[in-house]
């Protein structure tokens, strides 16, 4: 018996196993949660169904959550599959990838903020719009975010200023949905190797900086961030809401290699 046992749980935004949604699924299937996976569009429909095998998930349904009508289908589905259902897991971010290089200035264009706002932040406040009537009371809406939010990150460019209005969304959120019981939060994960990932130019630069400067002298998994979803889905949360949760081996609080001076010898 997990700490999820008899919660239901929505996870939007698995792209293949690697994907931190996907960690996340895993963590709340291991602690006893009945799944539903969504999948945007037909080309992606054979990686959800190989990760729904693996979790050993029977329901997945398509979802473009930029287009209301598939919106409501898919509540629709869930209200007929579910009635109600306890846990929303928004896993889904997106700017063209010409706005993820070179100076953020040069890079940015209206067409591309637009698209980087709708799809990474909108689409949060349009599924708990649809949610609200099925979420049960103490149900939980967790997103995910980055420090990109709140520093500048070379190359994050216009996805930083996403995620920085998704979580002023999320505390936004938190204050509408309050009245309901209804919590919302966000995980600040450490850079992980996703397909998302491969889209942020030197990305391995950044891993690498990251498992230096991290108090804990490594970078994340995958699996520690579901972890982390997994409590926050549970009734072991229910006094935290608008929140951001850092899962970053530290790394947020840090401005010099820890470990450097550790081992140093030198007095200064």
């Amino acid at each position: 018996m997990g700490f999820l046992t008899g919660k239901k749980a929505l996870v939007l935004g698995i792209a293949n196993q690697k994907s931190i949604a996907f960690g996340i699924a895993q963590a709340m299937k291991n602690q006893g949660a009945d799944l539903i996976l969504t999948y945007q569009n037909e080309r992606l429909k054979k990686r959800i169904d190989q990760c729904a095998e693996a979790l050993k998930v029977d329901r997945v349904f398509p979802c473009e959550v930029t287009e209301e009508a598939q919106l409501d289908r898919l509540f629709q589905y869930i209200h007929t599959t579910w009635d109600s259902f306890d846990i929303l897991i928004h896993s889904i971010g997106f700017a063209p990838a010409d706005e993820l290089k070179g100076d953020f200035l040069e890079s940015s264009t209206r067409e591309g903020f637009q698209i980087a706002q709708d799809i990474s932040t909108y689409s949060l406040i349009a599924l708990c719009q649809k949610a609200k009537p099925y979420l049960n009371h103490n149900g939980s809406v967790i997103t995910l975010t980055y420090l990109g939010a709140e520093r500048i990150i070379p190359h994050y460019n216009v996805m930083g200023l996403a995620k920085a209005s998704l979580e002023a969304g999320v505390r936004y959120l938190a204050g509408s949905l309050g009245a309901e019981g209804i919590r919302v939060n966000a995980i600040s994960a450490g850079p992980i190797r996703t397909l998302a990932a491969s889209g942020i130019k030197h990305f391995r630069k950044m891993l690498q900086y990251s498992e230096q400067f991290s108090p804990l002298g490594r970078n994340v998994s995958t699996e520690e961030v579901g972890n982390v979803a997994a409590f926050l889905g549970s009734d072991l949360a229910s006094g935290i809401t608008g929140q951001t949760l850092y899962v970053d081996a530290g790394f947020n609080i840090s401005s010099l290699p820890l470990y450097n001076f550790k081992t140093s010898n030198e007095e200064s």
